[in-house]
């Protein structure tokens, strides 16, 4: 492979600091490349390698909203920052546009002669109209002129017509056209169809013993001359534009934040072009007027062989329903503890629970908020929300828990990137049905995952916590790996209690007895384990370190780490997206392992694992490790202390991801990455084993359940 974005592996004696650091952006297109091999791999079921190039897409689109965006805006501004690695962002974005190149043209190729083929072999077809036979093609006429012809409007370019707003990642026609009788050496006009977002991407088409299905942009192509009458079109290509998605303001000076939030927005339809996604065949002329149009360099431009929008291939799966060309059904099973105990409360006062989805389902945590709002014992409710399903039924018992009279609090984050509209109608909402509604502390994102619910009982209130890893997202948690963590512990408690006043009002930090919270503090705590663990290494104690997370940027953290592997400390890393460690490095990170996963379900639970001498410390967080997660959010961190939740998480979570040996890939020197294979070991798939075991647990649950039963029914029949 083309290796012009990331340096070579490097001796540490030459201590040259940027040489010891990976590009983060060239990091993620290293991650993204993974998922690139997935949707290439056989032995993946067909369905789920659709799903995967619709993932490459949707990554691509959120990396150029934001990171490349962020890189031209720097150029734009002159703020010519470079991270640990040295990059300048002309560097970064000459780097990021050499590997994407070669990524999208493999991506394309593996749907347009792998994919599509095989799909066809099982009878569902993505096809272009010219393909069609006779009779479906003027059915697909007849429907074209009831159902789209009306919805389309033309927009000349020309000095009296302006080229036209092209909303972010909305397709578009550009078309090239001339009178009827005009010479063929005469300069084509411009003009832009929009592609209607109200109708479905996919058009079906009446084709027996087949689900076939052609692109709305190619009908609309098909038939584009009868927008135009009295003209010839000479080309027609689909266009998409990819906008800088970036929300900035100055909370200090804004009096209302909901309304600022709802106006950035509006505003973020118009922000500047940072790419176009272009057919291939358009015509030399054609790009470079869309180019100048919206104000982009040449290398701004992308050509597609094949669709545009790939991450749109994911709605082709909501119509299919081959099992057999999917992943193995999985239904996430209840976990025991809440299987024999109906009542949540009385299950989290039994003891800690652990529960790791989507192996085990997330209906707890739902039915923690459900119970809260419906149980007189129930005082107080306190949530920080992040992203929500806009029909989430934690919200819904938000605003239930405030009709019945109960003090409710809601953190709701307005700045969760990609989500800001979904929270700005649930804020409404909330505040509408009496839900004390905050929005965190300025400048800084409140990022957290936690819930306190405060109940009268016996013996006086007692406060019910559960922390997540992931999201408060019911529809999410089916496909992300996440933690979620309830108890009702004092300590802990009363730590919450203290964090969510800190939030609201104007309290000072608290001295925390088990919380560790960014930015207060986090990084340091972090720094601190990783040091004590060095010194145990040098003593000749045993010492290791394994910290799972989603990116690991921050330079202070990488160096700390790459001191206690020179220390002799064992390093593993479960990093599922940008790297900055370079590992391999002799005398510097050689002893460091960087590894992640690419399954079924996304990885994103946040673990830290510290052994220092005699002593082990198992922690759970939402944070990742990077600058903004460290000093511009709100983040928490927390140890877990029950053994047998230590010995789950360490033995069990941990040790068979980083045992697996089949879906997981290692970090080499040079910043790419490879396949880990069995070779003569037996085959280990982690995600297949959660999913084992959990099926198992629920089994051997139900099993007791039945002798249970049996046993109480004979005892009545002896009676």
């Amino acid at each position: 492979m083309a290796e012009p974005a990331l340096r070579p592996p490097v001796d540490g004696s030459t201590n040259r600091d940027p040489d010891l650091f990976v590009n983060r952006e060239l990091s993620f297109l290293e991650f993204n490349q993974r998922i690139v091999e997935e949707a290439a791999d056989p032995k993946v079921p067909l369905l789920e390698r659709l799903k995967f190039i619709s993932i490459v897409g949707a990554n691509l689109d959120e990396f150029f909203m934001v990171r490349v965006a962020g890189l031209k805006q720097q150029l734009k501004s002159n703020v010519l920052e470079a991270g640990p690695d040295r990059m300048l962002p002309q560097e970064q974005l000459a780097a990021i546009a050499s590997r994407l190149e070669v990524q999208l043209a493999e991506t394309e190729r593996i749907l347009l002669e792998d994919v599509m083929p095989a799909l066809a072999k099982e009878g569902i077809r993505l096809l272009q109209v010219a393909e069609l036979p006779t009779e479906p093609r003027r059915a697909l006429a007849a429907h074209f002129e009831r159902q789209i012809f009306p919805m389309l409007t033309p927009l000349a370019v020309d000095p009296g017509h302006p080229f036209p707003f092209l909303k972010n990642r909305t397709l578009n026609l550009a078309v090239h056209l001339v009178p009827d009788m005009s010479d063929e050496e005469d300069v084509p006009l411009l003009a832009v169809v929009q592609v209607p977002q109200m109708l479905p991407r996919f058009v079906d088409v009446d084709m027996p013993g087949h689900l076939a299905v052609v692109f709305l942009e190619d009908v609309i192509t098909h038939h584009v001359a009868s927008l135009f009458p009295g003209m010839r079109i000479r080309e027609c290509t689909p266009i998409r534009v990819i906008r800088n998605w970036d929300l900035s303001f100055d909370e200090d000076e804004q009096e209302d934040l909901l309304d600022t939030v709802q106006k950035e927005l509006r505003r973020r339809w118009r922000l500047d072009a940072v790419r176009l996604e272009i057919g291939v065949d358009a015509s030399k002329l054609l790009q470079e007027r869309l180019r100048s149009a919206l104000e982009l360099d040449e290398s701004d431009l992308q050509r597609h062989e094949g669709p545009l929008a790939l991450a749109d291939m994911g709605r082709v799966l909501e119509r299919v329903g081959r099992s057999d060309l999917r992943d193995e059904l999985f239904e996430p099973v209840l976990a025991p503890v809440f299987r024999e105990q109906e009542d949540v409360f009385a299950a989290i006062a039994g003891g800690d629970v652990l529960l790791h989805h989507p192996y085990e389902s997330y209906e707890p945590v739902v039915a923690l908020l459900q119970q809260a709002a419906r149980d007189p014992a129930v005082m107080a409710i306190k949530q920080t929300l992040y992203r929500v399903n806009r029909e989430s039924p934690l919200l819904q018992s938000l605003v239930e828990a405030a009709q019945n009279g109960k003090q409710v609090t809601a953190l709701v984050e307005l700045k969760a990137r990609f989500d800001e509209e979904i929270n700005v109608e649930w804020a409404r909402s909330l505040e509408q049905a009496g839900v004390h509604v905050v929005y965190g502390m300025i400048g800084l994102k409140t990022h957290c995952k936690v819930t306190l619910v405060v109940r009268k009982e016996a013996g006086g209130m007692r406060s019910y916590v559960h922390l997540g890893t992931g999201n408060y997202n019911e529809k999410t948690a089916k496909t992300y790996a996440d933690l979620s963590y309830f108890t009702c512990r004092p300590e802990v408690g009363e730590d919450m209690s203290a964090f969510f006043n800190l939030l609201t009002g104007y309290s000072a930090p608290p001295s925390w007895k088990k919380l560790v919270v960014a930015p207060i503090g986090l990084r340091k705590h972090i720094l601190n384990h990783i040091e004590s663990t060095a010194k145990a290494a040098k003593a000749g104690q045993p010492a290791k370190i394994v910290i799972k997370s989603n990116a690991l940027i921050d330079a202070e953290t990488i160096r700390a780490l790459r001191r206690a592997s020179q220390a002799g400390v064992q390093v593993t890393l479960l990093i599922r997206g940008p790297c900055a460690l370079r590992v391999g490095i002799p005398g510097v990170s050689e002893g460091i392992v960087v590894r992640f996963i690419v399954d079924r379900f996304l990885e994103h639970s946040r673990i830290l694992y510290f052994v220092c001498g005699d002593r082990e410390e198992v922690l759970i967080t939402s944070t990742d490790m990077m600058p903004r997660n460290f000093d511009r959010r709100v983040e928490v961190l927390l140890p877990i202390e029950d053994e047998p939740l230590k010995r789950r998480i360490v033995d069990e979570i941990l040790g068979l991801e980083m045992g697996d040996n089949t879906k997981a890939t290692e970090l080499l020197p040079n910043g790419e990455y490879e396949r880990v294979r069995p070779g003569r070991a037996a085959p280990v798939r982690a995600q297949a084993e959660f999913i084992r075991l959990a099926r198992r647990r629920a089994e051997e649950d139900q099993k007791k359940g039945q002798e249970k039963r049996k046993k109480k029914k004979d005892r009545g029949r002896e009676r």
